[in-house]
């Protein structure tokens, strides 16, 4: 929107026109992540050095109070031949000779300054002046005006980036009379005229992505073929890769008349499990007729020297090689209960204020790589939902959560009335930590026990819904279904003010729906990978999820036996120890090492599809997929996966 004020402050917005520097061109709002946004100024004179001078961005929403949120430095920058200086995220292209991270400028009614000042006189907050202003510019997305903010700043008008409805494609302009005009964005080149041509240089990969011992081919490029030869340095290096991860070559060079090579760099192919790394191609030319179309690309370079874990995936589980490791007696308080006794022994053990630990969120992405690593290599998590693995290196660090994994609260925190505290911020490691009890409801925020690796996209669509509303992605093999189930069973009973009750309920401190987070208890059993997990969170927590080590008791508390008393020589746990079946998966026949009382298969659903009585092998001619098998044994009893091919 455009609104005429006094003719004085009129006055006062055009002098800018004759400044030295002004603001040339921005795009605040481009795609839903804020990937391509920048801020482009333009000097009088070409190659104009910026020493001394700041760039200002204010914030003209009611809580931003016409205020600075963000101020950059241009000391040691300068403009190029045409007077241009790009800054950018770095996925702007041509590349910004100054790199912000994403979605770094705010979409409102908010205004962008250029001073000739120290960073210092800007901190965040600071109100919007016109003391050592040289150019300004406030600018909107399909907002109101913000008349004090443009009085601040002396400006008679406010642009709005979206007024041909298109703000993710276009950008404000300056036009060589002072005036603003919506066009789409041309970062790098003069808005109006003819500037002087830069030659543009690119580069590109022969691979998305690469191996240790692989060999990188980049294939360097310019729009036309060089008139004399030009040299271009650049390096690899990037947080942990750096010049002994790969061969020594760091530069290319163009003939005369070429406008293509290809330069072969070999990535070191080592023995030592470094996990993955990435490496960044960062270009650098001081010729000014070239300009860089592209620069800073991060490529993930994956580590061949992973572990294999003896135990599967929950999609492809095994159910004997890993043992609940508890001491002798953990849960020996326990037998001869039932009822309300049984929940407050069981509560005394795994909320004991002398021996559990609570640890802060940030320790958790320390603990969940760990947990949830992936059984197939050991350089990735596990990702609960979409049932995949992700390296341990794409924990999601910025608004953008596409290919990342983050932190997933089974039990919501949002349901729970739990969140975070400053203190949260800090990852110390396993020594550090804090006492807690049944009544540290806070603590629930960072229990690792209810904390699951996840695809952050999928996490988001998680977001808070009960189980049996929310059942997980289109196609999925129901493999996090008993775990997750039993995670927020064990909440309930962990910390007071949670449980889990019947329906979907808006009541803080409750979670739904019982019934169908008791039936995927039963359709996934607890596999190899679950136990390994509830050993690798009570080494950090010092107490364990009882319904991974025994869990039927989840019947003795909820179900079908809530009334009997419970002694743990009938849990499963000994019997899974004693008991083997193979092969699994199998294509018709299954054989197990002992006389069975009864043998139930059942659907993913619920469905009993077979039921045999005192055999030692089983044949049948069930369709190719993944079941549960239900075994008897005298008193003992246990599930499993199976998985027909």
């Amino acid at each position: 929107m455009k609104r005429i004020f006094t003719l004085f402050a009129i006055l006062l917005s055009c002098s800018s026109i004759y400044s030295q520097l002004f603001v040339n061109e921005i795009d605040s709002d481009t795609d839903s992540f804020d990937e391509l946004e920048f801020l482009e100024i333009k000097s009088e004179s070409p190659n104009f050095s910026l020493d001394g001078y700041i760039v200002v961005f204010f914030n003209g929403s009611t809580s931003g109070s016409d205020s600075s949120y963000l101020t950059l430095d241009l000391d040691g920058f300068q403009t190029d031949v045409n007077g241009l200086f790009l800054i950018g995220n770095n996925n702007v292209s041509p590349s910004a000779q100054l790199i912000i991270p994403n979605s770094s400028i705010q979409n409102g009614a908010d205004a962008v300054a250029i001073y000739q000042a120290s960073i210092d006189d800007f901190p965040n907050s600071t109100l919007a002046t016109t003391v050592n202003l040289i150019d300004a510019l406030a600018y909107d997305t399909s907002d109101s005006d913000d008349d004090n903010l443009m009085l601040l700043l002396g400006l008679s008008y406010q642009i709005n980036e979206n007024e041909n409805g298109n703000k993710t494609i276009e950008s404000i302009q300056r036009a060589n009379d002072g005036s603003y005009f919506i066009a789409s964005p041309t970062p790098r080149e003069v808005n109006e005229g003819n500037g002087v041509f830069l030659n543009g240089i690119n580069f590109s990969f022969n691979q998305e992505s690469y191996y240790e011992g692989d060999q990188i081919e980049i294939i360097f490029t310019t729009e036309i073929p060089v008139e004399e030869t030009i040299t271009i340095l650049f390096n690899l290096d990037y947080e942990n890769f750096d010049s002994s991860d790969y061969s020594s070559v760091d530069s290319v060079t163009f003939d005369v008349d070429q406008d293509s090579v290809i330069v072969n760099i070999d990535i070191i192919d080592d023995d030592i499990d470094e996990g993955d790394e990435d490496f960044m191609l960062s270009l650098s030319i001081e010729d000014e007729n070239y300009l860089l179309l592209n620069n800073n690309s991060i490529v993930r370079v994956n580590d061949n020297d992973f572990i294999v874990a003896n135990y599967g995936t929950p999609v492809d589980p095994t159910y004997n090689n890993v043992t609940n490791d508890f001491p002798t007696n953990y849960y020996s308080s326990l037998n001869g209960l039932s009822g309300q006794d049984l929940i407050i022994a069981i509560q005394a053990i795994i909320s004991d204020n002398e021996l559990v630990r609570a640890h802060s969120y940030s320790d958790i992405k320390d603990i969940l790589k760990q947990a949830d690593v992936n059984p197939e290599n050991s350089n990735q998590v596990w990702l609960v939902y979409t049932e995949q693995g992700r390296s341990k290196i794409d924990f999601q660090t910025t608004s953008s959560s596409t290919g990342k994994w983050n932190r997933e609260h089974t039990y919501p925190r949002s349901r729970g009335g739990f969140n975070s505290i400053g203190a949260d911020s800090y990852a110390d490691g396993i020594d550090a930590y804090w006492q807690t009890d049944i009544d540290s409801l806070r603590h629930a925020n960072s229990d690792a026990h209810g904390i699951r690796a996840s695809d952050g996209p999928e996490n988001s669509s998680r977001g808070n819904k009960h189980y049996g509303d929310y059942n997980g992605p289109s196609g999925n093999l129901s493999s996090f279904k008993g775990d997750v189930a039993r995670s927020v069973l064990f909440l309930s009973l962990r910390y007071n003010g949670l449980e889990v009750v019947d329906g979907f309920p808006e009541t803080v401190g409750q979670l739904g729906d019982l019934e169908t987070i008791l039936g995927w208890n039963e359709i996934d059993p607890v596999d190899d990978f679950e136990k390994n997990r509830n050993n690798i969170i009570y080494n950090w927590q010092n107490n364990r999820n009882p319904f991974i080590d025994f869990p039927d008791l989840i019947s003795y508390i909820w179900g079908e036996n809530s009334d009997e008393v419970w002694f743990d020589n009938l849990s499963v746990s000994e019997f899974q120890n004693e008991f083997t079946f193979y092969p699994n998966p199998n294509n018709g026949q299954i054989f197990f090492n002992l006389e069975l009382d009864k043998v139930e298969i059942f659907s993913l659903t619920g469905q009993r599809l077979i039921q045999y009585l005192n055999i030692a092998e089983l044949d049948h001619n069930l369709e190719k997929g993944l079941y549960l098998m239900r075994v008897n044994k005298g008193s003992k009893s246990s599930s499993y996966k199976i998985i027909i091919d």
